[in-house]
Order: C-alpha cells, then structure tokens, then sequence
C-alpha cells in the first residue's frame, strides 16, 4: 500500500535542520488532535525554572525522534542491508513518532504522584477511539496494535523495537542533542552523522561497526555530563519536589473530603484515578499552571503557599550531606513540627536515583521489575559481536555509574521565622547552607 505524499513536507529543526515527512501516515498522524497537544506539553519538564531556554516542547523532540529514525532506516535501504527486514519501514517510522504521544503535564512528576506510566497511555491513545487509532487504522486493523506491541517491546522484530528503544536508540540522541541545544551546554553534543553511518542491522538488532567506537564513546561521554549537568540539577529538583508536593497535597485534601475553591474536571479525576483517555487527552501544562494560579487563592495555606513558590521560582534551598543519617532526620522532622512546620513538605532527603535516566550498562536482565535495555554492541569484519564496554576503558569507566550527594531541600525563609523554636545543632546544620543559585 503506497503512502507517498504528491509533494514532500519540509519542517525547519534548530537540531537536524530540516525534518522531511514523505508519507501521508505521517503526515496525518502529525495533524491529529491527540499529537498537537504534545505542543503544549514541555520535553524537560521544570528544567524551564534552571535554564531558561529550555521550553521545548515533547513535539518538536517526536518529530526529531522520527528523523533521525528515518535516516536510520534510508541507509540501511540504500546499502542493500539484508538483516533489515523488508516491510517494516512503516511501523517503525509511526512507533518513533507516537512513542511520546502518552506524555501527560510534567510527566514524570505526576507519574511518581500518581502511579502512572506515560508508555500505557501512549498505547491507549494508540488503540482507544483516537483519531491516530483511526489514522493507524487505514493502513490495516491490526496496524494500531502492531504500533503499540513496539511501544511495549514486544514487537515480533526487536531491531524495531531497538530503533525506538535501546540504550543507543533514536529517541536518546535526539533528546540529547535538543536538550544540549535548548539548555545552552555544549557538552550534550555529538557526532551524529558519524554514528549514523557506524550503525548495522544485525541479526536482528542493531550494532555499530566496530571502527565507529570511538563516536560511540563520544556519545555516551555528553549523555554522562548531561546527565549530571541538567537532568540532575540541584534547582531542577527543588522544583521537581515542589510540583510533586503540589500534586500530593491536592490529593491529600481530596481524599479528606477537603472543598476546593477551583477544580477542573480532567484535574479531579486525575487525582481520584478515574481518568478515561479523554479526560487524559485535556491534561496539558497550561491547564496545570492556570490550576496552579486558581489554588494560590486557597484556603489550605500549605496548597496555596506550594503553588506561589513553584509559581513565582522561590524555591526550597539545599544543603548537601554525604549520607541520610535516618537519627538526625527524625529528630529534624521533631522540631520542624514543634516549631510549626509541616515536616512531610518542608523537609524532603532526595538523592538523584529516581530519575527515568541512565548512562550505560552493559548487559540485560531485569532491573526495578523492568528489562534493561539491550547493550551497545561492537561488529568487527568478521561478523564478531562484543559488547563495547569490553573493549573501551572510557566506557567501562561509567558504567552504571552512581555518584550522586544527597540533598535536604526546606523552605529558608520558613525556616528562619522558626530558627528561635529550634535546637542549635539543627541551626547548625543549615547555617552551613552552600546553596547556588544560577
């Protein structure tokens, strides 16, 4: 079934330059209400209130996704690939792009409030009545499952899965690259075009030829200093703790039978779990702020006081200690409590763990109740493969890699109002504040 346009669509990308869409799918896909609402939806989450270039938004990332994606699969049609599978173009092409389709308002914040899971959405969308169900559809009434079943991993081919998910894949170089370039840090960069050129389909995954080590090595090094350099920015996560604590007490008062003085449907029944793919589908970030900005008027001062702070950028300060002593915690949360705080708000322990990012590890099993992704694999002349860790020290060296401090964030002007109500060691503790703010 042929799905050329009669004239190729052209995208202008600050990233790869030009986006170009061939296929009509594509193009329709591109056009569905469920895919333009990714507009309104930021690819960094609160990153925004850290650097302030960085309010690109989860659509122009999916459109980039599907080219890098697409000039994976040109060349490897264009050198008479054998390993890849005729046929799968398609598939692969709709996976790359609708596979951040599930992406709800500060995405990975809501999903740690609410136990969510943004590729289950994604595959709801894709086989709810959608009109990119109904746009899937036209290409055969197994198309949309076919889609999703790469979505979840388990799609009969796994070199498509590993175009779209893979500790290597299109989705991570893209957003490493866009990230870099909207954040204004140069060390998320790479050599793309070199990478792209090393890659082979291979017995059904995808491996890179072993001269291209080295572009590999160089990849793996900017996802390292991004990963510490702005995903697990000490700011950023005093924000990320912020919009979470928002959520959590919204949920605490609903579930005290608490009258809000604002509530929008699509929000209610996100908190109360009762959310349909509908209600889902009108959740975006200026729903969520305009929220935000109705419950500064509430009467729950804690509610209203989080949303100012996250509103206006006053955000918890931090202080940096080497181990959470669980003794001087509880008796920090005593005293916070004594003095009038609310010590489940005011003084959170976070080390950067949680976050939905890794650098590299080199083998497969199963990690947190998910399957790591596959590792990266080297193909030498002779058809050899060698998992690239093996055969690089710069690799070996990150791998797996789990350096990070952990902070206490707490409200400092708070704080300091209750300093009188507190012991001298606690004040001790956070006289010694080093905060930075940028």
């Amino acid at each position: 079934m042929q799905h050329a346009l009669a004239e190729e669509k052209v995208f202008k990308d600050p990233v790869h330059k030009y986006i170009y869409v061939q296929d009509s799918l594509i193009w329709n896909l591109i056009n569905t209400r469920e895919f333009q609402r990714l507009r309104r939806i930021r690819q960094l989450g609160t990153s925004y209130l850290t650097f302030h270039g960085a309010e690109h938004s989860r659509f122009s990332h999916s459109l980039g996704v599907y080219e890098i994606t697409r000039r994976i699969i040109s060349q490897f049609e264009r050198n008479g690939y054998p390993d890849w599978p005729t046929g799968e173009k398609l598939v692969a092409l709709c996976a790359a792009l609708l596979h951040d389709v599930g992406h709800g308002p500060f995405s990975h914040s809501i999903e740690q409030v609410f136990d969510m899971d943004h590729e289950e959405w994604t595959c709801r969308i894709l086989l709810d009545d959608t009109e990119i169900h109904r746009v899937l559809s036209e290409v055969s009434a197994d198309f949309p499952e076919r889609v999703a079943s790469v979505i979840r991993k388990t799609y009969h081919h796994p070199i498509v899965v590993s175009l779209v998910s893979s500790q290597m894949d299109a989705d991570r170089m893209d957003y490493l690259l866009r990230d870099a370039y909207y954040t204004g840090v140069n060390y998320g960069t790479f050599d793309l075009d070199r990478i792209l050129r090393v890659l082979r389909p291979y017995r059904d995954r995808i491996v890179v030829k072993d001269s291209g080590m080295h572009a590999v090595e160089d990849y793996l090094m900017s996802r390292y200093q991004m990963y510490w350099q702005v995903y697990f920015h000490p700011v950023t996560r005093s924000s990320e703790i912020i919009l979470r604590q928002i959520f959590r007490r919204a949920k605490e008062l609903y579930g005290g039978g608490y009258r809000f003085g604002w509530m929008n449907r699509s929000l209610l029944k996100l908190i109360n779990g009762t959310l349909t793919v509908e209600d889902y589908l009108r959740l975006d970030e200026a729903l969520v702020q305009t929220a935000f900005s109705e419950w500064t008027a509430e009467r729950d001062r804690l509610l209203s006081d989080l949303c100012r702070r996250f509103l206006n950028r006053k955000l918890y300060k931090y202080i940096t200690v080497d181990e959470a002593n669980e003794t001087m915690l509880a008796e920090m949360k005593r005293q916070f409590l004594a003095a009038g705080l609310e010590p489940e708000y005011h003084l959170e322990v976070d080390y950067p763990s949680d976050l939905p990012y890794d650098v590299y590890r080199p083998g497969p099993g199963d990690t947190g109740g998910k399957r790591d992704k596959p590792p990266i694999l080297l193909v030498d002349k002779h058809g050899k493969l060698s998992e690239i860790s093996s055969q690089s020290d710069i690799i070996h060296s990150i791998t797996g890699i789990q350096r990070g401090r952990y902070h206490l964030y707490y409200p400092e002007d708070l704080l300091r109002e209750a300093a009188d109500r507190l012991s001298p060691e606690i004040k001790k503790w956070f006289s010694l504040t080093n905060e930075k703010e940028i």
